[in-house]
């Protein structure tokens, strides 16, 4: 009752102090489970019989010696491939995660042929990203190798106390079709959930790790190997270095101006024109859905490319403005900062508003008529009706996409890069023009300048505040709260 009597900041700030005072709470549920594991590991290896204690060595014995014969041969070959692994490739890597190589810079000296002289390499420096990359791969694999080490000691201690109930250790036939009954449900998620692994969660460990590293333009293989930094890259953004910093305070500011106007200029252009097409009296209703149809239809870069060929200097909007007389000079489209600003924002809502008008003329189409007779029998005006019914209505279905387009307009990197790629160029910034969002820059820091380090910490820090915008929002707006009904 009393969290429901606070205003909206008050509720915000509750949720601020659950969050952190729950912490510890986490964080001990979280020690209590692996104790819980270690607890279970060691009661076994104490109350299993010689078989059992000698699984905990030679991965499944136990299984093996009551029965269980290509069981106890697949966690052997298990163990014999992973020692294999780490003898013959993983060690190497995983003993030089903490320095990321021993030579840091290649030496070459100049030989005297005679006729000639030629560089002769001495040493190459370490190549750290390898040594990372697989040091992480290697680390993986050993989290893997413990859960099946694990699930062995728990398969040969429970082989054991089948035989001592008088019972028969279940077959590997019938194991196998167990994965196709009753535990169908592992046999799906598994390969998904290893190519998940794979392809999202290594390489993303692996960018967070590049943000803790000097892996920029000057440290790069063969040449020079690249150190683990700490904070460095994130102190330069936060103060550290002036210009860095003042680079990501203004693509900052501009990147979420962008995101609103971006977000809330197509949602409330798109449902105001939704609601004239859907309009009684309106004739021609599908044609104009159509039309609308059929500008989603052409692909959103040939449309930005076309777009920014219309408005460069020269192009045809600049020669038509000329022709007509209304301008002496052409208009900077694309080469002035707030013009540039305000044309993408404007071209945005022309490949935007389409997607919006299909999504609010759905929701129109649905609202119930029942409640505009209502209000037009209590005397409510159109625009009281709207903003009592049609607009509440509106959000409450659409927040989860308000959301999802808010967050994918922060990281929208096709409108900026394929009609400005950042432009005007702006000197006072850090490898940055004036309409690049953290995104762009991100881009431009890794693929054109390889200052792979910045890049990976600025790329973490979009990632916080993306998050932290979706979770908030999502989780205080009434789509959440009231799932199952709307008033």
């Amino acid at each position: 009752m009393d969290y429901e009597s606070m205003n909206a900041f008050q509720k915000v700030l509750f949720k601020i102090k659950s969050f952190f005072v729950g912490i510890p709470k986490v964080l001990f549920a979280f020690f209590f489970a692996i104790g819980n594991v270690l607890y279970k590991y060691g009661k076994r290896f104490k109350d299993g019989d010689f078989a059992v204690k000698l699984s905990y060595i030679i991965m499944g014995f136990g299984n093996a010696v009551r029965g269980q014969i290509i069981k106890g041969i697949l966690f052997l070959l298990a163990e014999a491939a992973y020692i294999l692994y780490m003898v013959s490739f993983g060690w190497q890597y995983i003993s030089e995660m903490f320095t990321l190589g021993t030579v840091h810079r290649s030496i070459i000296e100049m030989v005297d042929t005679g006729s000639s002289r030629t560089s002769a390499t001495l040493s190459t420096a370490s190549n750290s990203m390898l040594i990372m990359l697989f040091g992480l791969l290697t680390i993986f694999i050993t989290v893997a190798f413990l859960a099946i080490y694990v699930i062995s000691t728990k398969s040969a201690f429970k082989v054991m106390q089948t035989i001592k109930e008088g019972k028969k250790p279940a077959k590997f036939v019938s194991e196998l079709k167990e994965l196709l009954d009753s535990k169908f449900h592992c046999t799906m998620l598994t390969f998904p959930s290893l190519l998940v692994g794979i392809f999202t969660v290594i390489p993303l460990i692996f960018m967070i790790l590049i943000a803790f590293t000097s892996f920029d333009s000057n440290h790069q293989y063969p040449g020079f190997s690249f150190q683990w930094v700490g904070l460095e890259n994130f102190y330069d953004i936060f103060g550290g270095n002036a210009k860095k910093a003042a680079t990501f305070v203004s693509l900052t500011k501009w990147t979420l101006i962008w995101a609103v106007f971006a977000t809330f200029t197509n949602y409330i252009a798109g449902m105001i024109v939704a609601l004239m097409i859907n309009k009684k009296g309106i004739r021609f209703k599908s044609f104009f859905r159509t039309m609308f149809v059929l500008s989603v239809a052409v692909p959103q870069f040939v449309t930005l490319l076309l777009m920014r060929q219309m408005l460069n200097k020269y192009g045809i909007i600049n020669e038509m403005l000329t022709t007509f007389g209304w301008i002496q000079t052409e208009v900077p489209f694309l080469t002035d900062a707030f013009t540039a600003r305000v044309t993408v924002i404007v071209v945005n809502m022309w490949v935007g508003i389409p997607y919006t008008i299909l999504i609010t003329s759905g929701i129109l189409m649905n609202i119930p008529e029942e409640l505009y007779e209502s209000a037009k029998i209590d005397g409510a005006t159109p625009v009281v009706t709207f903003f009592k019914i049609t607009l509440p209505y509106m959000l409450f279905v659409t927040t989860p996409y308000l959301i999802t387009q808010f967050i994918g307009n922060i990281n929208n990197f096709n409108v900026i890069y394929l009609l400005t790629a950042g432009q005007p160029t702006n000197l006072n910034l850090y490898n940055a023009g004036d309409t690049d969002l953290l995104v762009t820059w991100l881009f431009a820091l890794s693929l054109n300048k390889n200052n792979y380090n910045l890049a990976a910490a600025v790329g973490i820090l979009v990632f916080v505040v993306c998050a932290g915008v979706s979770l908030l929002t999502y989780n205080f707006s009434n789509s959440a709260k009231n799932e199952e009904e709307f008033s």
